[in-house]
């Protein structure tokens, strides 16, 4: 796991995916992923963009939002077109790649409480539907990966993100209703689980507050990619259980946004102090610990991107060579 030592979130700004492409190859060269523009517009934000990857469950835009649609429209070619675009520039530049890559997609349940049903509420309204949109995304990323992998025969495994902002919000019942007006019933934990074992050893981001880690565990995760400003003392003890368990942890540690970035000691300090804390010997850190941005950084600009990750990748350099001081130093 060491050789990762910093990657991105997912999202970029601007619209030009060559140079985003670019930018996270020179950047993150031990965990290279394939960057997200939503500044694009239809199809190229999170639920748009995954949603074109779903088998026999096309999508269209409404005033509202996604929704079901009886056959693939407009919207639902829009998605696909960019992410064939995409994959087009990353064949481009990484066609002699050797090494890991990194895919995010979104998860099943965030997905679920963002689409809405042919003709009413949300999809996360009905079990049946969330079973039946987690097969088909969990066959729509497995023939994405596929691709991937076609297109690029140099890599030698593909890391699966799935971005769910929305699960804590799903477990505790405060999605709205489509109308807005109501509340969504909480979700039981064991559906949770099930749902995320239809995905091969997935990384689950979640850059919320309340992330279910002892959950997400259970389900056999490979890893937990968080922003660790937001970790409460409360979560220690599931985190703990969570390095025991050898989960692998994407700590983001700068923000997403133009800001001053600090010297890469300061950079690296959340991840060293939480370590610290959690009581495990320092020479796990660097084997369990992948240094990232807070989240996406589609909101920076892209000056501030490039620097982010350059942060990341040198701060993690800091917990691979010398973690025993910065674990002593405090």
């Amino acid at each position: 796991m060491s050789t990762w030592e910093a990657t991105g979130v997912g999202s970029h700004p601007g619209e030009d995916h060559l140079e985003a492409i670019k930018v996270v190859f020179g950047e993150v060269p031990g965990l290279p992923y394939l960057p997200e523009l939503p500044a694009r517009g239809v199809g190229a934000d999170m639920i748009g963009r995954t949603a074109g990857m779903l088998v026999e469950l096309p999508v269209e835009v409404q005033p509202s939002g996604w929704r079901l649609t009886d056959r693939p429209g407009r919207d639902h070619q829009r998605a696909v077109d960019h992410l064939r675009r995409d994959l087009d520039g990353l064949e481009e530049i990484g066609h002699d790649y050797a090494g890991p890559l990194k895919l995010q997609v979104c998860g099943p349940w965030t997905l679920a409480g963002a689409i809405e049903l042919k003709h009413g509420d949300k999809m996360l309204a009905d079990a049946g539907a969330v079973r039946d949109l987690t097969a088909s995304l969990a066959q729509g990323v497995a023939d994405h990966c596929a691709e991937v992998r076609r297109r690029l025969p140099g890599v030698t495994e593909i890391v699966l993100q799935l971005d769910e902002p929305g699960l804590p919000g799903v477990l505790a019942g405060t999605v709205p209703t489509a109308s807005g007006f109501g509340r969504l019933a909480a979700v039981e934990e064991w559906r949770v689980e099930e749902s995320l074992r239809s995905f091969d050893s997935p990384i689950v981001h979640c850059c919320a507050p309340s992330v279910p880690f002892a959950l997400l565990r259970r389900a056999g995760v490979r890893g937990v990619s968080v922003d660790v400003s937001l970790l409460r003392r409360r979560d220690e003890d599931s985190l703990g259980e969570c390095v025991e368990a050898g989960l692998t942890f994407l700590l983001g540690v700068v923000p997403g946004r133009d800001t001053r970035l600090p010297d890469v000691g300061v950079v690296a300090k959340p991840a060293l102090e939480l370590w610290r804390r959690l009581g495990f010997a320092p020479d796990r850190l660097a084997e369990q610990v992948v240094l990232t941005p807070s989240c996406g950084l589609a909101g920076a600009s892209p000056r501030y991107a490039r620097a982010a990750l350059a942060a990341c990748r040198k701060a993690a350099q800091v917990l691979k060579d010398d973690p025993e001081s910065g674990l002593q130093g405090g």
